[in-house]
């Protein structure tokens, strides 16, 4: 059995740093010493990502801040320990107990989520709000926070809790089309002693530790773009919505102030929340960089390849005075052979072509 003391809490809005801990080596608990800290109790031996993410968050929180780390499969070293997370074959959150192995074991995030929890989905479900509202000091039932914590689980934690779990991503029974081994779970699994290497508690202990590192680093970041970037995002793309009939009559082309935000996943959103059902179909903003104007559609479902109305079929892959003679609109720059984007010199140029987008084939 190993401890590991705890890392300095991490908060991007109080200067984040990467963890480093110091490893203590227990052999048994008969030569433990007394215990003073509070203790977080994960398995030894090979490690994945679900428990290193989950003891880093765990971290994060008042409660568990200046925490040891226990790696054991020991029962009777656990038992005594403040909370344990994926050993144990438990989940009882009352006991402080998150495993996910045991049968039976369905728990999922809810908010119609339907992917079921590793051990760091389950700490983010019953801590993450927590965490996510000390990053954006603000208090737990802030909107805010909800919003955040919801995008955090959506876009970084899910993908976690699905590999470790072996759910498939696509609902396909044909094999992959590539090999990805560079997800944030896989790249934790390379961190493991090789089988040729050192084996010892120690050598397993100090990868770890990185693995702590790597899934702190890269959580770290997410909550910050999502808390920084993407959630102040949501109002420019509501204050378009609620602006659209002025852009065009037919209300189904909005205008962005800025360039750069993103806006998919909040037009989503958004509509589906006022039940405006896929009224939108093309989005305006200026491309500040280029000092031109871009015409975008709107995709079926965010991330998806396919739009809800393309720019017509006879503009796809045309440019500058092709397109103009084309589509009649002076200042055209191009239109993307795939037909979701195009630009204009001007804002006016742009907004006609997605008025004619709309009626054109």
């Amino acid at each position: 059995m190993l401890k590991l003391a705890r890392s300095p809490l991490l908060c991007f809005s109080r200067g984040f740093a990467r963890p480093h801990a110091r490893v203590m080596s227990v052999r048994s608990p008969s030569t433990t010493t007394k215990r003073k800290m509070v203790q977080i109790g994960t398995h030894n031996g090979t490690f994945h990502c679900d428990e290193a993410l989950g003891c880093y968050l765990l971290q994060k929180t008042d409660r568990f801040k200046d925490s040891e780390l226990v790696r054991s499969r020991d029962q009777e070293v656990l038992k005594d320990l403040d909370i344990v997370i994926d050993v144990g074959g438990v989940y009882d959150p009352k006991l402080e107990r998150y495993d996910h192995h045991q049968r039976g074991f369905t728990e999922v995030f809810g908010h119609g989520f339907v992917t079921k929890l590793s051990s760091a989905g389950l700490v983010y479900k019953h801590y993450g709000k927590e965490i996510v509202a000390a990053a954006l000091g603000q208090p737990l039932d802030s909107p805010a926070v909800e919003i955040t914590w919801l995008a955090v689980y959506k876009y970084f934690m899910e993908a976690v809790d699905g590999i470790d779990n072996g759910i498939n991503q696509y609902e396909s029974d044909k094999p992959a089309r590539y090999v990805s081994n560079t997800n944030l779970s896989s790249r934790v699994g390379n961190l493991n002693p090789p089988w040729n290497g050192d084996q010892s508690e120690e050598a397993s202990n100090a990868q770890f530790q990185k693995a702590m590192q790597l899934t702190g680093h890269e959580f770290t970041e997410a909550l910050e773009y999502y808390s920084s970037s993407w959630l102040p995002a949501r109002a420019l793309v509501q204050e378009a919505l609620e602006g659209r009939h002025k852009v065009d009559p037919s209300g189904q082309i909005i205008k962005l102030p800025v360039a750069g935000c993103p806006w998919k996943e909040h037009l989503a959103q958004l509509e589906e929340e006022q039940k405006l059902g896929d009224a939108i179909k093309f989005c305006l903003y200026e491309d500040t960089r280029a000092h031109t104007w871009r015409v975008q559609t709107v995709p079926v479902e965010p991330g998806s390849f396919r739009s809800r109305k393309p720019l017509p079929k006879a503009w796809m892959g045309l440019r500058d005075k092709e397109l103009d003679a084309e589509s009649g609109i002076s200042g055209c720059v191009f239109v993307h052979a795939s037909g979701f984007i195009g630009g204009n010199k001007t804002y006016e140029g742009t907004l006609e072509m997605a008025k004619q987008g709309l009626a054109l084939p």
